[in-house]
Parts: C-alpha cells; structure tokens; sequence
C-alpha cells in the first residue's frame, strides 16, 4: 500500500539549497509533494497561507529578513516545519531546547531522512504543538544565557516541559535518553544523550560516563575507586569513568 502524500513547501533564498533539497527528498521520499517554494518572505506567506503544506523546509536567514519574521506574519501554524541554518552553535542549542528540527547547511543526506521521518511521524499522528515549540525557541535564541529554565523533552507520546534544575542524571541508551527527576519519575526522550550533553554542559552537568550525564548539583556523595562513584540525591551511584575522573574531581577544588 503506497504511502500517503505529504505537501511539502520550500523556503529558503539560495537556489542551491532548494535543489538540494528537492533532490534529496526525491531519491529518499518519493511520497513528500512539493506544492511551492520562494526565495523570499513575502513570497513564502503568500504561498503557505494559499497552498496550506503539511511539511515546511524554513531557511532562518531569508534575504534580509528572518524565519521568525515570516512566522509572526502567518500567525498561526499548522505545518511542520525543519529548519535550515548555518547558525553558530547557541543558535543550535536553542532548537534543541525547543525540540524542533534544524538541518545545518550543507545538508546531509542522514540527518534529513532523520529529521523528515520524525515530521511524518508527527503527521500521522497528528501531535502538532508547533506553536507553543515556536515560543520556546523565541525565548531560547532571546537570551544569550539561560538560567534554571525549562527544556522541552520529545517522547513517542509527545512532550514534556521541565525544569533543568529537576534533573538528577539522564541515562542514554542508544538512540533514547531516561531522564531521572528529583519527584522519583523518569522520562523516556527519543533523543540521543550526547545531545542532552550539548545542551546541558552548560548548565552544571559533566558526562561522568559513555552512558551517563549527571547534575553536578545533585551529587550527594563521592565514593573512591579506579574512577570512582557519585552518590546522587536519590540515591543511585554512578560510576565515573577513570578517563573522566581527573576532570570531576578539578570540578570541586577550591
């Protein structure tokens, strides 16, 4: 039984990057539709608001203008959208916090199959929050530092909004991530932990080992040994890999 259609729109202003785009999506996704495409703001609402797509491809720098421009202009969104950007890495970091897709240019053939099966997933199942994903990425690419904010975690089921400060550790498993928070629950996120690592080093966690991250600020304890183990505030310990201990303990000198 073939596929179902998606209508799919391109935005962006660099002709290379469309035909790209239209190539990969050709060879991969012979059910994604290109209904329009422009190369400039007012030509992408014209064409989103007449053709309503189900999969938006969104440069962030369009002309002299922004994405985020041509969103405020629509005012509401019922697509999904994967972004395009050559942004330096705090602007990556912010639509990791905001659980939405970014391809970084030039564009490869994985993380675009990647990004476009998890957009139809979404389709298909019609869990369309991009709206209020949109207003999380405002306020990320909006402060230069983020400080005990909130960050957006993708499930199967869909998403839950938590305080980073409420993470005790994130235990990765190959392609997912359970996060353990200080109300004894977990999360189970359909991202992988070295993402989790971009984004949260910053914010008071060390890689303690290939399959743990730890809130430094949850330690209880710390046990001696070849690397050693740290005693979360719930109580579970977590061994510290003997590459990594010489960096943990320079953490807490004086």
């Amino acid at each position: 039984m073939p596929e179902q259609t998606i209508t799919t729109f391109i935005a962006d202003d660099e002709f290379q990057s469309r035909e790209v785009i239209k190539l990969l999506l050709g060879k991969l996704f012979p059910e994604l539709k290109i209904i329009g495409e422009a190369d400039n703001v007012q030509d992408a609402v014209s064409g989103l608001e007449d053709k309503k797509p189900q999969l938006v491809f969104l440069d962030i720098q369009i002309r002299n203008e922004t994405a985020f421009a041509l969103l405020d202009k629509l005012g509401t969104v019922n697509f999904e959208i994967i972004f395009t950007t050559a942004h330096n890495e705090y602007a990556v970091k912010a639509f990791r916090y905001s659980a939405l897709d970014y391809l970084l240019k030039p564009i490869d053939a994985g993380e675009l199959k990647a990004a476009v099966e998890k957009a139809k997933e979404k389709i298909r199942l019609k869990q369309n929050s991009i709206g209020e994903q949109i207003q999380i990425l405002y306020h990320h690419l909006d402060h230069a530092k983020v400080t005990a904010g909130k960050i957006a975690i993708p499930s199967p089921e869909g998403m839950a909004f938590i305080s980073i400060q409420d993470i005790i550790y994130c235990h990765g498993h190959g392609n997912y991530t359970e996060l353990y928070l200080v109300n004894q629950t977990k999360i189970i996120s359909s991202r992988t932990l070295k993402l989790y690592e971009d984004v949260l080093t910053s914010h008071s966690f060390f890689r303690a080992h290939k399959s743990y991250l730890i809130n430094l600020a949850h330690i209880k304890s710390y046990l001696r040994g070849e690397g050693g183990t740290a005693v979360m505030s719930n109580g579970h310990e977590i061994e510290i890999a003997r590459r990594n201990k010489a960096d943990f303990l320079n953490l807490f000198k004086g």
